[in-house]
């Protein structure tokens, strides 16, 4: 989301880094050799959410991958960072290109989305930090105006399945990787604490960690009808199991991505919460919009204390063989 990039790329410097290119050699074996053996692969969006790790993190080397949005950044303990672009079509593409390079082995890799989201006030909290269950494309299917098809519920058909519109994670996994962060010290702010006030239900609100499940859109939405709209989306794409408590961006292309790789039991979706999905009582939607979100710096920097908790259990028990 282009928007998003321009109100807050200024947050967070992207220092430029010291890098080191790797390249293959001719032979089957020494390119073998000069693979990077990834144990967790975390993957960020935009600028600010992959500042967080370059900046607080040594991460020496640098991989040139064919086709990706941006380089990605490694170091000796088999921790990598990736940045695949904003919104659905450049995950897709990134991490695609990422998956099939031949720099890479990630036979015993996990691969962990870390970025920020927006929440609906009576699900979750400025800077509450979320494991996906399941992750749900909004955008595939028919958006009517309910205006002008008032028997079809919040102007949504599904149509089809689309094989990529819903996709529920290794359970098992998510549930250990909750149980391994669940006490991690969020951050929090007295500016979040007055924004949270504003919303009914959330005043004396504090961020804790979650388990939930998160909706894909290209399209950055504001307002309680759009809010609803998610949920019941959710709910039909979930046959009633899904819970709606997050909004983002990338999820079901990274998923996609993966699956096509063999790659998604292994898939874990970790989103902080940076912003509300719909206005206080009395804002607009395009104040709303337009509003620098306190929860915005929470969300970078517990993305980062969560998901670098994450990555040290991850890396001490890796995957079967």
């Amino acid at each position: 989301m282009t928007s998003r990039r321009r109100k807050f790329a200024a947050v967070l410097g992207v220092t430029a880094l010291g890098a080191v290119a790797l390249t293959g050699c001719s032979s089957g074996s020494d390119r073998d050799a000069d693979r990077i053996d990834v144990g967790v692969l975390v993957i960020t969006m935009f600028d600010p959410e992959n500042a967080v790790w370059l900046q607080r993190e040594q991460l020496p080397t640098t991989v040139e991958v064919a086709g990706a949005y941006k380089p990605v950044r490694c170091n000796n303990d088999h921790l990598c960072v990736a940045e695949t672009g904003q919104g659905k079509a450049n995950a897709a593409a990134t991490m695609m290109a990422i998956l099939g390079s031949d720099k890479f082995n990630f036979d015993r890799a996990y691969f962990l989305t870390a970025g920020i989201a927006g929440t609906p006030p009576d699900r979750g909290t400025l800077g509450s930090a979320v494991w996906a269950r399941r992750v749900v494309d909004f955008d595939l299917g028919n958006h009517l105006d309910p205006a002008e098809a008032p028997g079809v519920p919040y102007g949504f058909r599904p149509v089809e399945d689309y094989n990529t519109a819903a996709y529920d994670l290794d359970t098992a996994l998510v549930d250990k990787v909750y149980d391994a962060t669940r006490e991690a010290t969020l951050a929090d702010s007295p500016e979040a604490t007055a924004e949270r006030a504003m919303y009914p239900g959330q005043e004396g609100r504090k961020p804790s960690v979650m388990k939930c499940d998160t909706m894909t859109g290209d399209d950055f939405y504001s307002g309680k009808q759009l809010s609803d709209t998610a949920r019941y989306i959710m709910g039909l794409r979930t046959k009633g199991q899904g819970d709606y408590c997050t909004t983002q961006m990338e999820d079901n292309a990274t998923a996609t991505a993966l699956e096509a790789h063999g790659y998604l039991d292994r898939y874990l979706s970790l989103r902080t919460v940076s912003n509300f999905d719909q206005p206080y009582p009395g804002q607009s939607v395009v104040d709303h919009i337009d509003h620098s979100t306190a929860g915005f710096q929470l969300g970078l920097d517990n993305a980062y204390t969560v998901g670098r908790a994450a990555a040290d259990y991850l890396l001490k028990n890796p995957p079967a063989k």
